[in-house]
């Protein structure tokens, strides 16, 4: 099964609207055959995994990380064609919360006769699939805030000058995180002052850069911006309010990226809640939220914050530098959102710790 969590992981990123799924194959103790959801969603994991093992599958254990599907789609149910490869046992680490499966493919497994057992490290494999779980129960993605500060919390010096607060292999794990998220999102200060490509740009993963969002209630993005001219390359998606200039969208669209329209909130800005619900209708199942400030505020003041990964650099910037998160309305330390820290390591000179909300 940790092989199998291995694969799923890796196919993180890139299999939106479908969860990240590992399968191995096991025969006389011997692998005959993984597989992993493809890129796009298809083929599942256990068809890659059959088709590997061939007939060596007739008789092996299924190691897989979500329960096998049972519904008709663009190819077959995973437990039919499990079942017809002649599998003994079924080893399955959760159940899949999808309406159209939520059980039915254990109960098909079980009901031809293949031994089944569950919950095996179920723990792991809820957590890498928690974007796909929230947007079947919830309707949104997974949402994971990115800060990159000093110790005492600062993005910038006080004159915005922020290349670089933390070291180059902090940085390559950044773009990392980028390739395991279907999206990753922005304020329009942000795009406007950094101007970003906010890709991927690992060596070999380049084609796993994220949609791009910005957060532009009234369309102030330049249209000469490195996000603009690259939309036609990889897909940038503007959110702004219904009532942005008509002339300014049909630009926008024009140059390849796509409009989509909030409505506001009682501020009269984005209201987040509908936006991350309209991302999960377009089947984003895991954001990452790189900023800035007043975005980041936003999001923990809407209570959307699901994940924190804070990379913290050895250093101190003080008071006037800015904060990782603008105020946001935080009277008395008990009414502050509070996190768990479920991971610390060491990237580089750098930190990286890594919170799950605590609901």
């Amino acid at each position: 099964m940790g092989a199998a969590l291995m694969l799923a992981r890796q196919a993180l990123g890139s299999v939106a609207p479908n969860p990240a799924v590992g399968c191995i194959l096991v025969k006389q103790g011997i692998v005959v055959g993984r597989g992993r959801t493809q890129a796009g969603g298809r083929p599942h994991a256990e068809t890659v995994a059959l088709q590997m093992a061939g007939s060596d599958a007739t008789g092996a254990t299924a190691y897989v990380t979500l329960e096998p599907c049972n519904h008709h789609g663009a190819t077959g149910p995973c437990s039919e064609a499990l079942i017809a490869a002649g599998i003994v046992r079924a080893v399955i680490a959760c159940e899949d919360p999808d309406p159209r499966v939520a059980g039915g493919g254990i109960k098909r497994l079980a009901a031809a006769g293949i031994a089944v057992t569950m919950g095996v490290r179920a723990a792991e494999a809820l957590e890498i699939n928690q974007g796909f779980f929230l947007r079947i129960t919830r309707g949104r993605p997974l949402v994971t805030l990115k800060a990159a500060t000093s110790l005492d919390g600062r993005t910038a010096a006080h004159t915005r000058a922020s290349k670089w607060v933390t070291g180059e292999p902090a940085r390559a794990r950044g773009h990392l995180l980028r390739a395991q998220h279907d999206a990753i999102l922005v304020g329009s200060a942000t795009a406007r002052d950094d101007d970003p490509e906010l890709t991927c740009r690992l060596p070999g993963l380049e084609a796993r850069s994220p949609v791009r969002i910005v957060l532009d209630g009234r369309l102030r993005l330049s249209l000469t911006s490195r996000l603009v001219r690259t939309a036609r390359q990889s897909p940038v998606w503007v959110m702004t309010l219904p009532s942005a200039d008509a002339a300014r969208k049909s630009a926008f669209q024009e140059c390849g990226v796509e409009i989509i329209a909030v409505a506001a909130d009682t501020g009269g800005s984005l209201d987040l809640g509908q936006a991350v619900q309209a991302l999960g209708e377009r089947g984003i199942t895991r954001l990452l939220v790189e900023g800035g400030s007043r975005v980041a505020a936003s999001f923990l003041r809407a209570g959307l914050v699901d994940r924190i990964a804070w990379f913290r650099a050895p250093m101190v910037m003080g008071g006037d530098g800015v904060p990782v998160a603008a105020s946001f309305g935080i009277d008395a330390p008990d009414q502050a959102p509070r996190f768990a820290r479920i991971a610390a390591e060491p990237v580089g000179e750098d930190l990286l710790e890594t919170y799950r909300v605590e609901r």
